[in-house]
């Protein structure tokens, strides 16, 4: 017998990427200067980033298992991944912080030079806060699709506004 274990997989990405997100576009640190946010918010990618891979690899388990309405479970899908890629850049580019020393040390200066402007681009605050929004809506948009195939469209008051602009309504 196989068991859908979506479920227990999905929740938690969805919360650590959420409070990125919300720690990345409020500006805490300014009401709260000795907390060390960078950290948090590496920590909160990271295991978020990493949760989203396990969430997306037992969705497509759950696919399979349930047999759900089609279009909808697509689009899911596809915000699913579009979250995925948004908070993936994201842990990129702060990824390349810890990568570029082992490169500088392999006396490759081209490949360091180009993995120093790809974490600039990446972790410029206006382009890391453009990419947090844009993943703080995908992931929202996936949670509500996720709870619309699992309790209907009366369980969210926006499920369909979100449904018919979607065009799956």
């Amino acid at each position: 017998m196989t068991y859908n274990i979506h479920p227990i997989f999905v929740h938690f990405p969805i919360a650590f990427l959420f409070l990125y997100s919300i720690i990345k576009i409020i500006p805490l640190y300014k009401w709260f200067p000795k907390v060390a946010w960078r950290d948090i918010e590496r920590i909160l990618l990271v295991v978020g980033v990493v949760g989203a891979f396990i969430a997306n690899s037992t969705g497509e388990i759950a696919e399979h298992l349930a047999r759900p309405d089609r279009k909808i479970v697509e689009m899911h899908a596809l915000f699913a991944s579009m979250s995925t890629w948004f908070y993936g850049l994201l842990l990129i580019g702060e990824m390349i912080y810890f990568i570029n020393p082992f490169v500088l040390k392999l006396n490759i200066p081209q490949i360091s030079r180009l993995l120093i402007f790809i974490q600039n681009i990446l972790t410029h605050k206006t382009i890391s806060i453009i990419l947090a929004i844009l993943g703080f809506i995908a992931i929202s948009i996936t949670g509500l699709l996720g709870g619309y195939m699992v309790f209907g469209a009366t369980a969210d008051p926006i499920a369909g506004f979100v449904l018919k602009l979607l065009g799956l309504n």
